[in-house]
């Protein structure tokens, strides 16, 4: 079992910036990919930005050079930067743990509750 506990979206002006977190706690394996996926309404589920246990981010174009994910060195928690936030922006944000064994086979796939951002024009 791996736990997620996010924090931080909420609503903001187009322009503005804002900060999601996320801790990763339970059975973590040491190679494992987190990131922050996004469901708006009525559309699906998008990857937006995530980072593997050795640091190597990967972003969605629609969200390089606007935001950043980074990663603490002794736990498992990653933060979401947003910065020049859009209300294409406007979506449930969501905190994904991708467990992987030492030969990069996925093992597992766990989801936060999710956290809710809205960018208003």
């Amino acid at each position: 079992q791996v736990q997620l506990v996010e924090s931080g979206g909420g609503v903001e002006q187009s322009g503005g910036s804002l900060r999601l977190s996320c801790t990763a706690s339970g059975n973590i394996r040491n190679n494992n990919i987190m990131g922050w996926y996004r469901q708006a309404d009525g559309k699906q589920r998008e990857m937006v930005a995530t980072i593997t246990s050795y640091k190597y981010p990967t972003y969605a174009d629609s969200v390089k050079g606007r935001f950043t994910i980074s990663r603490d060195g002794t736990e498992d928690t990653i933060q979401l930067q947003m910065n020049s936030l859009e209300p294409e922006d406007t979506a449930v944000y969501y905190c994904n743990t991708k467990n992987r064994d030492p030969w990069n086979k996925p093992l597992d796939d766990w989801w936060g509750p999710g956290t809710r951002v809205t960018v208003s024009s």
